[in-house]
């Protein structure tokens, strides 16, 4: 049940390619296009600058982006030319979010308004943008009232994400924190029980209570949780197998978690 490399991960992850062809409407090139979709308020993911370049504007609108949210990265100037649609990205080149964000707080009021105990999928540094669009869609069909991703290390909402959604960004409530650890904390101590995903995990899923206040972790495609995420869940539980393949993909794991969900809630 843990998320190993499967035929997702032979592909090149978000990190590696930031250029696809989907996402050409969410990359801003240049530095007037960064400073207006700041101005207006756009939700930034990611901005790459020219590394070694001491131009104060830059430095300058670097650090307004950060300030804003994004994550920030300086990578070799050969790497932008390779990522510029446009071939005039002056030193910067950002990616927008194909919508905007919500926080921790937001995603327990939904549960709230509808009467329901709260159902969350906190994402552990994912890389695939189709792992992350398919677990947001199978949330959305399941009921879940939001997913958690991290800020840094994983994919965010990109046009590549919101594709694989089918639809469901549009409707699923997605938080970005800085640390998944901290937000695993928060929820806790608001009465949330988190459940990580593990295929030493000494619980079958069948017999984890997910009827009341329940966040599913889900961890990466090469490693599954970080150690200390899987420290901090209160129950590990495995899903199990009869096959002779030992794991899951990602968004596999996370619907079939989110189902057992859905049938115990009734």
């Amino acid at each position: 049940m843990r998320p190993e490399k499967d035929n997702y991960c032979r592909k090149p992850t978000y990190r590696e390619t930031p250029r696809e062809t989907e996402e050409n409407e969410n990359q801003l090139e240049g530095r007037n296009a960064l400073t207006e979709a700041l101005r207006s308020g756009r939700t930034i993911d990611k901005v790459f600058i020219a590394s070694g370049d001491t131009d104060r504007a830059l430095q300058h609108l670097a650090a307004s982006a950060k300030e804003a949210g994004a994550v920030v990265v300086a990578v070799d100037r050969r790497k932008l030319d390779m990522m510029s649609l446009t071939h005039s990205h002056q030193g910067v080149i950002a990616l927008a979010a194909a919508r905007e964000y919500s926080t921790i707080d937001d995603i327990l009021q939904t549960a709230a308004d509808r009467g329901e105990a709260p159902l969350l999928v906190i994402c552990d540094e994912l890389s695939d943008p189709h792992n992350l669009g398919a677990i947001l869609r199978s949330a959305e069909c399941a009921g879940a009232h939001g997913v958690i991703i991290p800020k840094r290390r994983s994919v965010g909402l990109t046009a590549t994400v919101a594709k694989a959604s089918a639809g469901a960004v549009e409707y699923m409530k997605v938080a970005k924190v800085g640390n998944i650890n901290n937000a695993i904390a928060e929820l806790k101590e608001k009465g949330v029980w988190i459940y990580g995903t593990a295929a030493e995990g000494s619980v079958p899923m069948y017999q984890a209570d997910l009827t009341g206040p329940a966040a599913i972790v889900i961890g990466n495609e090469g490693e599954g949780m970080s150690q200390l995420v899987r420290k901090n869940c209160d129950m590990l539980v495995h899903i199990p197998m009869k096959g002779r393949i030992s794991s899951l993909n990602a968004s596999a794991a996370a619907s079939i978690l989110l189902y057992e969900a859905v049938r115990q809630r009734g």
